[in-house]
């Protein structure tokens, strides 16, 4: 269609066509279309993420009516960029901003997010988590987004009870807040939380210090519908005593990993909510008690259970069968007493699972597995790592009846074969396969489901040992979708093997560790064509030399992590990639028997200010210069000693 045809349909109509394509590689083929179609498009997009610094003020310029700015892919965001964004006569693109993504924008410090959060007035919503430098200066900063309803502060190590206190007072509309480990947090900046931000409907407490005093606060919130508190190990009955009557509207609660907490408090929380929908209790219970058991019989709400680690029965298994008819997952991940009987209760009455964990449930047989796909058609996630009695039998099954199958993890089941393999690939809608120490599967197993599975974007081949060319030869022809891929240890591959996976376009991840048959020659076929590549683990490939650490470092332009470890680079190749990577996050450079001490702390230099992760030799700790690691940690890296 020409240009001028085009200019003949209506921008009404052109947005409604712009709104059916939903992957970026539809959008830049319409934004290349013409001139027309590319200014549609730049008045309708609401959402962008910014990956290299040197486009973020061309591209504000260009989308003003975004509703999100994601900034967690740019590392080198710090108060000095803040202030270039704002510095335009009418930078209109903050007008309409709802909500600001800065996860691990470690380098970005209180005045430039208070200039931020100032800057736009409409603001909703603020992820700053695994900011772990962000402190109470940050938090007060935070704290100007009176309009905010939802802010994320995950491990912002440095917040207290103080910077929680501004942010209760001065965001009292919130109502998603998590603060998943931010361990200086208390009972005392809970209690004020909860009598600031009353109308709070979603709060995690995961891995804070706190104690069954914050149940009494948080019970106070008669709109709370999420309670997350993973690993409160100071929580015990009492707390959960306290629930029993409170929050009314709670309809998902999670207490895994909470040590003090036994069936009793579960039961009086379970009898206070019997309109739960979602309860996770993993490894925070030894064996699940009778009465317990028949409590849960009163949930004829309960859409997902998760209960990893604890002992369980056939009793509850059937208990559940017969009575949470709604029930869509169950995770039962490495619970002692799951029997092929229990299976068979279970699924007799819950026919409408679509996920279900059994890893490391080591008694369960092929009849179960083949119970559960003759049963549960709609299911769309199994998980059966380490249930090495899974054979080939059940895979058959799987294969004829769960046509929706999206994800399975069959790590280390020892049974499954490349005519497993072949029943398999009937669930075209694979997307994610881990087949991890599974090491009688072969070439031609791969080659069934390369064809057949042709959604696939995530594949786990780690250790399968008689995997080689051919099947990466038959994974590029079919699996074009693919995003992340583990072929570590798979000795059989080469260089040619490494050619045909440079034609997978969308790769964004690539662990290839231990890989002794790959030279330089196969890591610039990767780094020449798979533009994507993010995540690159090298660890062990003892061939590549430094030809092939230049050509990463000139042409895998979006690396944003890497692993360098025992590899045989240069110090002067190793400066280069640390140098030219701009948009490299996390380095793993331990045991660089090539690289001496000059030759890191060069390397350390050319990536400073940032990269926002290093991992080096622990021998190194007193070697390199002192003023660079305190350069380091001053400008939001941290440095792990292996």
């Amino acid at each position: 269609m020409s240009e001028s045809l085009l200019c003949l349909l209506t921008e009404d109509l052109l947005v409604r066509v712009l709104h059916h394509l939903h992957s970026d590689a539809d959008r830049k083929s319409w934004r290349l279309v013409c001139k027309h179609l590319n200014r549609v498009e730049s008045i309708t997009r609401t959402t962008i993420r910014i990956l290299r610094i040197e486009f973020l003020l061309a591209l504000l310029h260009k989308f003003r009516n975004i509703q999100e700015l994601d900034l967690s892919l740019c590392p080198r965001i710090d108060d000095g960029a803040v202030k270039v964004m704002l510095s335009q006569e009418s930078p209109g693109w903050t007008r309409g901003l709802k909500r600001l993504v800065l996860s691990r924008a470690t380098g970005l410090g209180h005045s430039g997010l208070e200039q931020l959060v100032r800057a736009c007035p409409l603001l909703e919503a603020v992820d700053v988590s695994h900011c772990w430098g962000f402190g109470d200066r940050e938090a007060a900063a935070i704290s100007c987004g009176t309009r905010l309803r939802e802010v994320n502060m995950d491990k912002c190590l440095g917040v207290t009870d103080i910077g929680l206190a501004r942010i209760a007072v001065g965001c009292s509309r919130l109502e998603r807040l998590s603060l998943k480990w931010c361990f200086e947090i208390s009972d005392l900046g809970v209690d004020l939380l909860c009598k600031k931000c009353f109308y709070l409907k979603v709060l995690d407490v995961s891995y804070l210090k706190v104690t069954s005093e914050s149940l009494r606060s948080i019970a106070s919130l008669l709109y709370l519908e999420v309670l997350v508190m993973v690993g409160c190990s100071l929580v015990d009955d009492v707390g959960l005593r306290y629930l029993e009557n409170g929050c009314p509207l709670l309809k998902t609660i999670d207490v895994s990993r909470c040590n003090c907490i036994s069936s009793s408090g579960l039961i009086s929380l379970v009898s206070g909510h019997v309109d739960l929908v979602q309860i996770g209790v993993g490894y925070c219970l030894s064996e699940l008690s009778g009465p317990l058991v028949h409590c849960l019989k009163n949930l004829e709400q309960l859409s997902a259970i998760r209960i990893d680690g604890v002992r369980v029965s056939d009793f509850f298994l059937q208990t559940i069968g017969k009575n949470c008819k709604f029930i869509v997952e169950l995770g039962l991940s490495k619970c002692i007493g799951v029997t092929n009987m229990g299976i068979l209760h279970l699924v007799s009455g819950c026919g409408s699972l679509k996920i279900l964990d059994l890893t490391c449930c080591r008694s369960i047989t092929d009849a179960a597995i083949s119970t559960i796909a003759d049963s549960c058609p709609d299911l769309v996630c199994l998980r059966l790592e380490s249930c090495d009695m899974v054979t080939e039998n059940c895979i058959y099954h799987l294969g004829s009846n769960c046509l929706l199958l999206e994800e399975l993890d069959l790590t280390d089941c020892s049974g499954i074969n490349d005519i497993a393999l072949k029943y398999l690939s009937g669930c075209s809608e694979l997307v994610r396969l881990k087949l991890g120490l599974c090491t009688n599967i072969s070439d031609i197993g791969l080659s069934q489901i390369a064809y057949n599975c042709r959604k696939m974007a995530e594949l786990d081949l780690y250790r399968c040992v008689y995997i080689g060319d051919d099947g990466l030869a038959a994974l590029a022809s079919g699996c074009k979708k693919l995003m992340k891929l583990n072929v570590s240890y798979c000795n059989r591959i080469t260089d040619k093997g490494m050619e045909y996976l440079s034609h997978l376009g969308e790769l964004s991840e690539l662990e290839m560790r231990g890989l002794s048959n790959v030279t330089s020659i196969g890591i610039k076929a990767v780094a020449l064509s798979c533009k994507r590549l993010a995540d690159l683990d090298l660890k062990h490939c003892e061939k590549i030399d430094d030809s092939g650490f230049w050509a990463l470092a000139f042409y895998s332009q979006n690396l944003r992590q890497i692993n360098l470890s025992n590899c045989n680079v240069s110090d002067v190749v190793l400066c280069l990639m640390m140098g030219n990577l701009k948009r490299l996050q996390d380095a793993k450079l331990v045991h660089l028997f090539k690289v001496t001490v000059k030759g890191v702390e060069h390397a350390l230099r050319a990536c400073c200010g940032r990269i926002k992760k290093v991992k080096l030799h622990s021998s190194l700790r007193f070697l390199i210069a002192p003023e660079i690691l305190d350069t380091f940690q001053a400008r939001g890296c941290k440095v792990r000693w292996d």
